[in-house]
């Protein structure tokens, strides 16, 4: 059997690693990543397709594999900073799992200066004994360039980032405002009170809200809940299946946020003017109409086409004034929604107990907001603060969600759901290992359920660790995915759910609606074709008409497709940001900042400074003179001959000693404060020894800090004096030495 599998051949991508190895990701879902060692790797290039052959495996059962064939090779352009040395004209890639250099035959460089930012072509492939060879393709200017961040990342990461001809020339063909015929069989909401509520740097609209109270029953068992619109665009009447604005959509799947740009799914005729629910414009819209129960149950839906007149555009700090302080400045100035507003709230509230009965998994984390200069350098990082008007809108789109993967579900039609799983098992143990060690009180049981998860982090929200126990419940879970197969939303506690509230940015969305008209009209879609078929109703508990296989393969690639876009359009976002945060550590080399460890690796510590909200890495050679083992049941280090412990929670004071722009990497080292920098590492166990140790601790301070003072001054001044010098360097930081990290500070 083990001869058998490692002869055993399989077909995969390659995933570059800045090391100069690599990895094969295999076709098939949750087969084990085959390791190709550096020497593997100089015949080909990350993101190539291969057949590899399983040679061996490791200790821990970890196959390694050797090329036999390169299948086929990415035509994207590859993106770097053109480099001239010792005659010789190269270019460094920008993508640091691209390991090897390229070279640029003099007479290829597009008349580009040297240090320029690039996109190459290749011309000759890499082999074992030879580099690649490229042609420069385009040249996007200089690095400091406004918004080169986000030049470079669109094409690193291949977002498609302009529209064909032919979408451009059929958005262009699109009315200014809704014509008659655009209206016919549709429901008239135009006289209902709608509003839009979102964010103050929102450009598009998808969705709008009106509540009203609703009675039921009779006599004593009257009861008052409420009806909920909830109004989506309609973007399905302007995007059409096989047209070039479809096409364009797919090949999108999502909008991309970038700090200051948006790449759209959609034109900005759609997305910013016939889609988007522009206060005191009709406009197209699909509803879902919902009575909701005293108690937050959804007791009945429907959904429909309808025309809607949005009222008012509101921000999510307008509504949280006005619910807070009803007889208010603001309140006042929109005196006739107030009452609508209020509705809205009181639906809100019935939403939130359902939700805590059905046990969803709510973590309390801080989100940071990037405020860019005129020039698209960060100016300072916030907190961004969720209120009570984000929570509502929130709860109301969970709830057509609901309704449309239920409508969905009963139709007995294929579609996209989005599916979101529990642990898997291997995970499931470390998790139960972990907070075994902690020795919570709590445990998951071997088959876990949403509400186990909510109690630990309810039970644990006010300890110093509590990101630590939160970031592993997290991570002790699978992402979330589009598929057509409906396994439920496992954190929120839904057995089926799809996304219906933003087919202007998400594709899924737009599939979602083409799907709930077609079962309106008693029709099949196929997603293979865009045709409509009519069908037969299907009755309550009656056999469905059979899907054939052929289009079930169909649904589940455009969910693959949907999901690999969706985490291309995270990675180049994350991206942006992470240069952008390492330009703005730059400047600060040499400072010091108080900050709290969130993570703990076998390799260092993972740190966020307070008032920045920057994390960088301590490596585990900066924390001091001893061993230190990694302990993976407690996530923490442990220095062996002293004990002292560095886990998720400490607070240590640290200093800015590295930044790598091309790497995306921040790293620090820790500022001696003898006795106290010792406690702070022990963490929340050792709080009572702290009090003990006080006076002591005060003491060695004073004794300590006059013999530090000297040394940080001089550090701080070397530090500053090399600034100079690795701004120059740039382009070449960090390209050849060998990796003590072992991977980027900003790439957890």
């Amino acid at each position: 059997m083990l001869g058998a599998a490692l002869m055993s051949e399989v077909e995969g991508s390659v995933q570059g690693h800045r090391d100069g190895h690599g990895f094969v990701t295999r076709d098939e879902r949750g087969a084990a990543d085959i390791y190709l060692s550096p020497q593997e790797m100089r015949a080909v290039l990350h993101r190539d397709r291969v057949r590899v052959r399983i040679v061996r495996y490791d200790r821990r059962g970890r196959p390694e594999g050797h090329v036999l064939d390169i299948l086929e090779r990415r035509k994207a352009p590859i993106i770097g900073r053109l480099l001239h040395e010792n005659g010789t004209w190269l270019v460094a890639p920008e993508d640091k799992r691209y390991a090897q250099d390229i070279l640029i035959p003099k007479n290829a460089t597009a008349n580009a200066q040297a240090g320029q930012v690039v996109a190459i072509e290749l011309t000759e492939l890499a082999s074992m004994f030879s580099q690649p060879v490229g042609r420069v393709a385009e040249v996007l200017g200089e690095i400091d360039d406004p918004g080169m961040e986000i030049e470079i990342a669109v094409r690193k990461y291949e977002v498609p980032h302009r529209f064909s001809a032919q979408t451009i020339a059929q958005a262009a063909a699109l009315p200014e405002r809704l014509r008659p015929t655009d209206r016919k069989h549709r429901i008239d909401l135009t006289d209902v009170a709608l509003v839009t509520i979102d964010g103050e740097d929102a450009r598009d609209f998808d969705d709008a809200v009106y509540c009203e109270p609703l009675e039921s029953g009779r006599g004593r068992a009257k009861k008052i809940g409420w009806r909920l619109i909830v109004a989506i665009a309609d973007v399905s009447h302007y995007v059409k299946p096989g047209e070039p604005l479809d096409e364009d959509a797919y090949e999108r799947a999502t909008s991309v946020y970038f700090p200051r740009r948006v790449i759209p799914m959609l034109p900005e005729k759609l997305s910013n003017g016939l889609c988007s629910l522009n206060p005191g414009e009709d406009r197209l819209a699909m509803v879902c109409d919902m009575a909701i129960s005293p108690l937050g149950e959804i007791e009945g839906y429907q959904f429909y086409p309808a025309v809607i007149h949005s009222n008012a555009r509101f921000t999510y700090t307008e509504v949280a004034a006005i619910l807070a302080n009803t007889r208010g400045p603001e309140a006042a100035r929109r005196a006739d929604l107030v009452p609508h507003l209020v509705n809205l709230h009181e639906a809100y509230r019935a939403l939130l107990k359902q939700r805590s009965q059905r046990g969803a998994i709510e973590f309390e984390t801080t989100e940071t907001q990037i405020v860019c200069d005129d020039n698209g350098r960060i100016e300072k990082i916030v907190p961004r603060t969720r209120n009570e008007a984000h929570r509502l809108i929130e709860e109301a789109m969970l709830a057509a969600n609901v309704c449309s993967a239920d409508f969905i579900n009963q139709a007995k039609h294929p579609a996209l759901y989005r599916v979101h799983e529990g642990p898997t098992p291997e995970k499931k143990v470390t998790l139960q290992n972990y907070l075994k060690a902690l020795g919570l009180g709590y445990t998951v049981s071997d088959d876990p359920k949403p509400r186990e998860f909510q109690a630990i982090a309810d039970a644990t929200k006010d300890r110093p660790d509590a990101l630590q126990i939160h970031t592993m419940l997290l991570r002790s879970m699978q992402q979330a995915i589009y598929t057509a197969t409906n396994s439920g939303h496992f954190g929120l506690a839904y057995d089926a759910y799809t996304h219906f509230t933003s087919p202007i940015r998400r594709y899924p969305d737009l599939l979602v609606h083409r799907v709930i008209k077609a079962v309106l009209h008693g029709k099949r879609y196929h997603i293979d074709s865009g045709a409509l078929e009519v069908i037969a109703p299907v009755r309550k508990g009656g056999k469905a008409p059979k899907v054939h296989a052929q289009e079930s393969e169909h649904w589940e690639a455009a969910g693959a497709h949907c999901s690999a876009n969706e985490r291309r359009a995270d990675e180049a976002s994350r991206d942006v940001e992470a240069w952008l945060k390492c330009r703005f550590m730059h400047d600060r080399l040499g400072e010091e900042f108080s900050g709290t460890v969130t993570a703990a690796t076998s390799f260092g510590l993972f740190v966020q400074l307070d008032a920045l909200y920057v994390e960088g890495l301590l490596h585990i050679t900066e924390l001091g003179g001893e061993y230190y083992r990694f302990d993976e049941a407690r996530q923490e280090l442990r220095g062996e001959r002293t004990g002292v412990r560095f886990g998720a929670g400490a607070r240590l004071q640290v200093q800015v000693s590295r930044v790598d722009l091309d790497g995306r990497k921040i790293d620090f080292r820790l500022v001696r404060e003898g006795q106290e920098e010792r406690l702070l590492a022990k963490g929340p166990r050792d709080k009572t020894a702290a009090r003990r140790a006080g006076g002591s601790a005060t003491d060695e301070l004073t004794a300590v800090k006059d013999k530090d003072l000297a040394v940080k001054k001089a550090t701080r001044k070397r530090l500053a004096s090399n600034a100079a010098g690795q701004r120059a360097a740039g382009a070449r930081t960090g390209r050849g030495e060998k990796k003590a990290t072992g991977r980027g500070s900003q790439g957890r």
